[in-house]
């Protein structure tokens, strides 16, 4: 069961990047682009999730999701004070 729910939430995260970057295509307004990058790296670490989970139980990649999502989330950050005012 834990693996479908990882699957899902990757999936739901790759699903809103796609949705979020789609619309900056159309409107260029950077907001959606800096939110757009965050859920593309919440994706990553989503699918690091279901390795370290699921195929490489052996190994653990919990310093690279955690990078990844830490990386992910300075870019929303980054994206809402340098755009935000605007």
């Amino acid at each position: 069961m834990d693996k479908l729910i990882y699957s899902l939430c990757a999936m739901t995260a790759a699903a809103a990047a796609v949705l979020l970057l789609r619309s900056y295509l159309r409107t260029r307004f950077r907001l959606l682009l800096w939110s757009g990058l965050c859920f593309a790296g919440l994706t990553v670490n989503n699918v690091l999730l279901v390795l370290d989970r699921v195929v490489f139980t052996a190994v653990d990649l919990s310093t690279w999701r955690l990078a990844v999502a830490l990386a992910s989330v300075l870019l929303l950050l980054y994206g809402l004070i340098m755009e935000g005012g605007s």
